[in-house]
Protein backbone atom coordinates (compact mmCIF):
# COMPACT_ATOMS: atom_id res chain seq x y z
CA UNK A 1 0.00 0.00 0.00
CA UNK A 2 1.00 3.55 -0.41
CA UNK A 3 2.91 5.22 1.55
CA UNK A 4 0.66 8.65 1.26
CA UNK A 5 -0.47 8.86 5.12
CA UNK A 6 -2.18 11.81 5.37
CA UNK A 7 -4.04 11.15 8.90
CA UNK A 8 -7.56 10.44 9.52
CA UNK A 9 -10.00 9.83 12.54
CA UNK A 10 -9.75 6.18 13.77
CA UNK A 11 -7.19 5.32 12.01
CA UNK A 12 -4.42 4.84 14.92
CA UNK A 13 -0.66 4.92 14.51
CA UNK A 14 -0.47 1.50 13.42
CA UNK A 15 -1.73 2.54 9.88
CA UNK A 16 0.85 5.25 9.59
CA UNK A 17 3.67 2.68 11.06
CA UNK A 18 2.93 0.42 8.12
CA UNK A 19 3.28 3.85 5.78
CA UNK A 20 -0.25 3.05 4.07
CA UNK A 21 -2.52 5.33 2.44
CA UNK A 22 -4.67 7.05 4.84
CA UNK A 23 -6.27 10.35 3.81
CA UNK A 24 -10.10 11.55 3.35
CA UNK A 25 -11.09 10.95 -0.45
CA UNK A 26 -11.62 14.01 -2.86
CA UNK A 27 -14.70 15.15 -2.50
CA UNK A 28 -15.74 13.57 0.71
CA UNK A 29 -17.01 16.75 2.87
CA UNK A 30 -17.44 15.78 5.96
CA UNK A 31 -14.23 13.73 5.91
CA UNK A 32 -15.92 10.34 6.64
CA UNK A 33 -14.85 8.60 3.18
CA UNK A 34 -11.08 8.05 3.72
CA UNK A 35 -8.34 6.38 0.83
CA UNK A 36 -7.23 3.45 1.87
CA UNK A 37 -4.96 2.51 -0.60
CA UNK A 38 -5.00 3.79 -4.70
CA UNK A 39 -3.42 0.83 -6.25
CA UNK A 40 -5.40 0.09 -9.46
CA UNK A 41 -7.32 -3.83 -10.21
CA UNK A 42 -10.33 -4.91 -10.83
CA UNK A 43 -12.30 -4.94 -7.18
CA UNK A 44 -12.98 -1.37 -5.18
CA UNK A 45 -13.48 -2.40 -1.93
CA UNK A 46 -15.21 -0.43 1.07
CA UNK A 47 -14.56 -1.10 4.79
CA UNK A 48 -17.01 0.18 7.09
CA UNK A 49 -16.37 1.37 10.36
CA UNK A 50 -17.65 -0.98 13.88
CA UNK A 51 -19.10 0.14 16.85
CA UNK A 52 -17.16 2.83 18.06
CA UNK A 53 -16.41 4.95 14.60
CA UNK A 54 -12.68 3.96 13.85
CA UNK A 55 -10.97 2.10 11.15
CA UNK A 56 -7.78 0.72 13.09
CA UNK A 57 -9.05 -2.73 13.18
CA UNK A 58 -8.89 -3.45 9.30
CA UNK A 59 -5.06 -2.74 9.08
CA UNK A 60 -4.71 -6.02 7.84
CA UNK A 61 -7.43 -6.50 5.55
CA UNK A 62 -6.92 -3.30 3.86
CA UNK A 63 -3.52 -4.22 3.19
CA UNK A 64 -4.71 -8.22 1.92
CA UNK A 65 -7.62 -5.95 -0.35
CA UNK A 66 -4.81 -3.82 -2.07
CA UNK A 67 -3.65 -6.76 -3.77
CA UNK A 68 -7.34 -6.83 -6.02
CA UNK A 69 -7.77 -2.91 -6.43
CA UNK A 70 -8.32 0.40 -5.07
CA UNK A 71 -9.70 0.27 -0.80
CA UNK A 72 -11.35 2.93 0.81
CA UNK A 73 -12.98 2.81 4.40
CA UNK A 74 -16.10 4.68 5.91
CA UNK A 75 -15.08 6.21 9.65
CA UNK A 76 -18.02 7.39 11.58
CA UNK A 77 -19.06 10.80 12.52
CA UNK A 78 -18.63 12.17 16.13
CA UNK A 79 -14.64 11.06 16.94
CA UNK A 80 -13.82 15.07 15.64
CA UNK A 81 -14.79 18.54 17.50
CA UNK A 82 -18.02 19.97 16.38
CA UNK A 83 -19.27 16.53 14.90
CA UNK A 84 -22.36 14.79 16.57
CA UNK A 85 -22.50 10.44 15.97
CA UNK A 86 -25.38 8.99 14.12
CA UNK A 87 -27.52 7.19 16.50
CA UNK A 88 -29.31 4.99 14.14
CA UNK A 89 -28.79 2.44 11.36
CA UNK A 90 -30.86 4.38 8.80
CA UNK A 91 -29.37 7.48 9.14
CA UNK A 92 -25.53 5.87 8.72
CA UNK A 93 -26.65 3.98 5.82
CA UNK A 94 -28.79 7.55 4.20
CA UNK A 95 -25.07 9.31 4.43
CA UNK A 96 -22.68 6.48 3.67
CA UNK A 97 -24.68 5.41 0.18
CA UNK A 98 -23.97 9.01 -0.44
CA UNK A 99 -20.61 8.86 -0.10
CA UNK A 100 -20.65 5.18 -2.22
CA UNK A 101 -21.50 7.79 -5.02
CA UNK A 102 -18.72 9.58 -4.95
CA UNK A 103 -16.54 7.00 -5.46
CA UNK A 104 -14.65 6.91 -9.09
CA UNK A 105 -16.29 3.22 -9.59
CA UNK A 106 -19.14 1.36 -7.53
CA UNK A 107 -17.58 -0.69 -5.07
CA UNK A 108 -17.65 -4.66 -5.85
CA UNK A 109 -17.31 -5.58 -2.20
CA UNK A 110 -18.03 -4.00 1.24
CA UNK A 111 -16.75 -5.55 4.66
CA UNK A 112 -17.10 -4.64 7.89
CA UNK A 113 -17.33 -6.17 11.77
CA UNK A 114 -19.97 -5.60 13.90
CA UNK A 115 -22.32 -2.92 12.93
CA UNK A 116 -20.01 -2.40 10.25
CA UNK A 117 -21.18 -5.77 8.91
CA UNK A 118 -24.96 -4.79 9.25
CA UNK A 119 -24.40 -1.83 7.09
CA UNK A 120 -22.52 -3.21 4.33
CA UNK A 121 -25.50 -5.06 4.15
CA UNK A 122 -28.07 -2.54 4.17
CA UNK A 123 -26.32 -0.30 1.64
CA UNK A 124 -25.95 -3.77 -0.62
CA UNK A 125 -29.45 -3.95 0.02
CA UNK A 126 -30.25 -0.41 -0.85
CA UNK A 127 -28.21 -0.50 -4.15
CA UNK A 128 -29.25 1.40 -6.93
CA UNK A 129 -31.97 -0.44 -9.44
CA UNK A 130 -30.28 -1.38 -12.29
CA UNK A 131 -27.15 -1.74 -10.60
CA UNK A 132 -25.39 -5.23 -9.10
CA UNK A 133 -25.17 -4.87 -5.72
CA UNK A 134 -21.48 -5.11 -3.56
CA UNK A 135 -20.57 -8.45 -2.46
CA UNK A 136 -20.46 -7.94 1.37
CA UNK A 137 -18.14 -9.63 3.77
CA UNK A 138 -19.87 -9.49 7.94
CA UNK A 139 -17.79 -10.36 10.45
CA UNK A 140 -19.99 -11.35 13.41
CA UNK A 141 -22.51 -9.24 12.87
CA UNK A 142 -26.47 -9.90 13.89
CA UNK A 143 -29.17 -8.90 11.97
CA UNK A 144 -30.57 -8.27 15.29
CA UNK A 145 -29.58 -8.10 18.83
CA UNK A 146 -31.36 -11.22 20.56
CA UNK A 147 -32.29 -9.59 24.05
CA UNK A 148 -30.54 -11.31 27.17
CA UNK A 149 -27.69 -11.92 24.57
CA UNK A 150 -23.73 -11.59 24.67
CA UNK A 151 -23.90 -8.48 23.34
CA UNK A 152 -25.42 -6.57 25.94
CA UNK A 153 -25.29 -2.93 26.28
CA UNK A 154 -22.27 -2.58 28.97
CA UNK A 155 -20.33 -5.47 27.87
CA UNK A 156 -20.32 -3.88 24.36
CA UNK A 157 -19.60 -0.88 25.71
CA UNK A 158 -16.46 -2.19 27.77
CA UNK A 159 -15.42 -4.65 24.63
CA UNK A 160 -15.59 -1.41 22.17
CA UNK A 161 -12.71 0.63 24.39
CA UNK A 162 -10.83 -2.33 24.46
CA UNK A 163 -10.85 -3.22 20.82
CA UNK A 164 -9.56 0.05 19.99
CA UNK A 165 -6.87 1.10 22.87
CA UNK A 166 -3.37 1.94 20.94
CA UNK A 167 -5.75 2.44 18.04
CA UNK A 168 -6.74 5.83 18.54
CA UNK A 169 -3.78 7.79 19.90
CA UNK A 170 -4.73 11.82 19.44
CA UNK A 171 -8.92 11.62 19.84
CA UNK A 172 -10.71 12.66 22.91
CA UNK A 173 -12.06 9.99 24.85
CA UNK A 174 -15.23 11.63 25.62
CA UNK A 175 -16.05 11.60 21.61
CA UNK A 176 -14.59 8.01 20.84
CA UNK A 177 -17.29 6.88 24.19
CA UNK A 178 -20.16 9.15 23.08
CA UNK A 179 -19.49 7.79 19.55
CA UNK A 180 -19.81 4.36 20.61
CA UNK A 181 -22.71 4.55 22.90
CA UNK A 182 -24.66 6.19 19.86
CA UNK A 183 -23.86 3.03 17.86
CA UNK A 184 -24.93 0.60 20.63
CA UNK A 185 -28.29 2.57 20.72
CA UNK A 186 -28.33 2.30 17.13
CA UNK A 187 -27.28 -1.85 16.86
CA UNK A 188 -29.90 -2.16 19.65
CA UNK A 189 -32.71 -0.48 18.11
CA UNK A 190 -32.37 -1.77 14.46
CA UNK A 191 -33.14 -4.92 13.27
CA UNK A 192 -32.31 -5.75 9.38
CA UNK A 193 -35.56 -6.48 7.33
CA UNK A 194 -34.03 -6.20 3.49
CA UNK A 195 -33.03 -9.41 1.68
CA UNK A 196 -30.37 -9.24 -0.82
CA UNK A 197 -29.56 -11.14 -3.50
CA UNK A 198 -25.73 -10.59 -3.60
CA UNK A 199 -22.84 -12.92 -2.67
CA UNK A 200 -21.99 -12.67 1.03
CA UNK A 201 -20.07 -14.13 3.80
CA UNK A 202 -20.61 -14.23 7.21
CA UNK A 203 -17.77 -15.03 9.81
CA UNK A 204 -19.45 -15.81 12.96
CA UNK A 205 -17.75 -15.96 15.83
CA UNK A 206 -18.25 -18.66 18.83
CA UNK A 207 -21.07 -17.16 21.25
CA UNK A 208 -23.98 -19.50 22.45
CA UNK A 209 -26.72 -17.71 20.35
CA UNK A 210 -24.50 -18.76 16.88
CA UNK A 211 -27.02 -20.39 15.28
CA UNK A 212 -29.93 -18.34 15.93
CA UNK A 213 -27.48 -15.79 13.98
CA UNK A 214 -26.64 -18.08 11.36
CA UNK A 215 -30.51 -18.69 10.32
CA UNK A 216 -31.69 -15.20 10.49
CA UNK A 217 -28.69 -14.30 8.33
CA UNK A 218 -29.70 -17.09 6.02
CA UNK A 219 -33.45 -16.14 5.86
CA UNK A 220 -32.07 -12.57 4.41
CA UNK A 221 -29.20 -13.95 1.80
CA UNK A 222 -30.12 -16.54 -0.42
CA UNK A 223 -26.22 -16.62 -1.86
CA UNK A 224 -25.01 -16.53 2.39
CA UNK A 225 -21.67 -18.38 2.72
CA UNK A 226 -20.81 -18.94 6.47
CA UNK A 227 -17.75 -19.46 7.98
CA UNK A 228 -17.11 -19.95 12.14
CA UNK A 229 -14.46 -18.33 13.68
CA UNK A 230 -13.52 -20.23 16.90
CA UNK A 231 -12.60 -16.93 19.31
CA UNK A 232 -15.26 -13.88 20.80
CA UNK A 233 -16.67 -11.04 19.31
CA UNK A 234 -13.88 -8.86 20.71
CA UNK A 235 -10.99 -11.33 20.09
CA UNK A 236 -11.68 -11.31 15.76
CA UNK A 237 -8.43 -8.98 15.40
CA UNK A 238 -6.09 -10.80 17.88
CA UNK A 239 -2.93 -11.74 16.51
CA UNK A 240 -3.86 -15.57 17.11
CA UNK A 241 -6.89 -15.48 14.75
CA UNK A 242 -5.52 -13.12 12.10
CA UNK A 243 -4.48 -16.54 9.90
CA UNK A 244 -7.85 -17.53 10.17
CA UNK A 245 -10.28 -14.44 9.51
CA UNK A 246 -8.36 -13.13 6.36
CA UNK A 247 -8.15 -17.26 4.99
CA UNK A 248 -11.96 -17.41 5.18
CA UNK A 249 -11.69 -13.01 3.05
CA UNK A 250 -9.13 -14.78 1.00
CA UNK A 251 -11.35 -17.67 -0.24
CA UNK A 252 -14.78 -15.20 -0.34
CA UNK A 253 -12.48 -12.72 -2.53
CA UNK A 254 -11.35 -15.09 -5.05
CA UNK A 255 -14.64 -16.66 -5.62
CA UNK A 256 -16.11 -13.48 -6.56
CA UNK A 257 -12.72 -12.25 -8.89
CA UNK A 258 -13.55 -15.50 -10.74
CA UNK A 259 -16.59 -15.30 -10.88
CA UNK A 260 -18.21 -11.76 -11.41
CA UNK A 261 -22.00 -11.15 -10.21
Amino acid sequence: MSAEVTGGAGAGPELGRAQDSFGPAPGSAPGLLMSLSPRPGPLDSVLIHPAGGGLGQYLRIARRLARHGPVHGIRAAGLLPGESPHDSVARMSEVYRDLLDMLPRPPGLLIGWSLGGVLAWELAARTAPGREPPAVVMIDSHAEVPPGSSMARSDLLTGIERSVSGLTSGLDPDLLRATARAHITAAHAHRVALRCDTRALLLACAAPERAEQIARWQSLGPRLTVGELDCGHFEVFAPAQQGALLSHIDRFVEGVLASPG
